[in-house]
């Protein structure tokens, strides 16, 4: 009895002080922190219930609501706390506190809702059961989600703290146009995400490129302002949203087929074979399961006299759209072309030039002349030429002196007189 002497004499003199809302006060406080435990514990086990259940929105919402219901009840119990200081210390706290109240409610609810659409954009991603939603379609949703909440809760906040929400949106309906001509690029970067959400032109995961500005490459993310797109090079490209609705945009990624498209040319030799090598590979063609013949155009002909070479060309599609798969099948085909070629006895041309000559080249000197001599019928005619060739080609500083020709040439010029 001794012990609670020293209480009953504590709360004794807190009566007698009029102070006993201290009391009152820790109570409140730590009947909040018990409830706030037991919320917790409670709402925790029925979310963990619902998701062994597979009730997903469901054990989202409990998810989501965990954190923010501990504040509200910390905020109810902290309000109450400060009303009870209010009322035995005579403190004006009230006006304060009621605002924060109010401002940390509206602060909790959006905090909660931006938690469930997170949740359920990941859901939606990533589903546990059927196929994932589109990552465009999501995260343009979700986006637009969030930002009503954002906005309504900043309309709420400013109501809390005591301004007029008809005069703030008086003001953003004049304001507006100035912020327009301010932010015109900024807006129309808006409108051009807008555009992609709701036309669609490509998605996250997409290879996309464009004939009018050098963009190729992968979009990796689509946000309210640009577009990242991943190049074949690894960069990032950042694009402004708006620079999509001025230009054309290609989306390889939703071909339903990818096409060979070759010409291939035999010698002029073969022109006999050119009409069984043409039907065996479009024989091949038909024949192969990874070329898509039913619904697509097959063409093999021969369509061309060329330079060098008589050349027919391949024109067909292939079932898969996978850029490594289809190089394989196109190199499978090429060289099947060219076995077909091969077992024909004909070759693949390659640019040669041919030259034709009429009549046999005049050589020019004394071989040109003996030459154009063989072609002649008369032998007579031969030897006068052979005389007249070997008169014309002396030379003319030839001397009577001379070791070699002098006495040869002196014996001519005389006559041919003896010794």
């Amino acid at each position: 009895m001794e012990l609670l002497d020293p209480i009953k004499n504590f709360l004794t003199d807190l009566a007698d002080r009029d102070q006993l809302w201290i009391l009152h006060a820790f109570a409140v406080v730590l009947a909040t922190l018990v409830v706030a435990m037991v919320v917790s514990f409670i709402v925790k086990r029925l979310e963990k219930k619902a998701d062994s259940a597979n009730a997903i929105w469901l054990m989202m919402a409990f998810r989501s609501v965990r954190p923010p219901l501990k504040g509200i009840i910390w905020l109810m119990g902290i309000s109450w706390a400060s009303y009870l200081t209010h009322q035995g210390a005579d403190i004006e706290l009230m006006g304060a506190v009621e605002t924060i109240r109010q401002a940390g409610i509206v602060l909790l609810v959006t905090w909660f809702l931006v938690r469930f659409i997170r949740l359920g954009e990941k859901e939606f991603l990533n589903p546990r059961v059927g196929e994932p939603g589109d990552p465009t379609t999501v995260g343009a949703v979700s986006k637009l989600l969030r930002a009503s909440v954002v906005i309504t809760a900043v309309l709420g906040l400013l109501q809390a703290l005591g301004y007029s929400i008809s005069g703030v949106l008086a003001f953003g309906g004049v304001g507006g146009i100035a912020v327009g001509f301010a932010a015109k690029d900024l807006l129309a970067n808006f409108f051009g995400g807008l555009t992609i959400y709701m036309d669609r032109p490509f998605a996250v995961g997409d290879w996309v490129r464009s004939p009018d500005k050098e963009i190729e490459g992968v979009v990796e993310n689509i946000g309210w302002r640009q577009t990242r797109i991943r190049t074949f090079d690894r960069r990032p490209l950042y694009v402004p949203n708006a620079t999509f609705t001025q230009i054309s945009v290609e989306n390889p990624s939703r071909m339903e087929n990818r096409r060979i498209l070759e010409t291939i040319g035999i010698r002029y030799d073969d022109v006999d074979k050119m009409g069984d090598i043409v039907a065996d590979v479009r024989q091949m063609l038909l024949d192969d399961e990874r070329i898509e013949t039913d619904h697509q155009t097959l063409i093999v002909n021969f369509n061309t006299f060329a330079a060098s070479s008589l050349d027919f060309f391949v024109y067909t599609f292939t079932k898969t759209v996978n850029w490594v798969e289809f190089h394989e099948i196109k190199q499978d085909v090429m060289l099947k072309i060219a076995d077909i070629i091969a077992g024909y006895g004909a070759e693949i041309a390659f640019p040669t030039s041919t030259l034709h000559v009429p009549e046999p080249v005049r050589l020019s000197g004394r071989e040109g002349e003996r030459t154009s001599r063989s072609e002649r019928e008369s032998p007579a005619e031969d030897k006068a030429a052979d005389r007249a060739a070997d008169k014309h080609q002396e030379p003319s500083n030839r001397s009577a002196g001379d070791a070699t020709y002098g006495p040869e040439v002196d014996g001519e010029q005389s006559g041919g007189d003896g010794d």
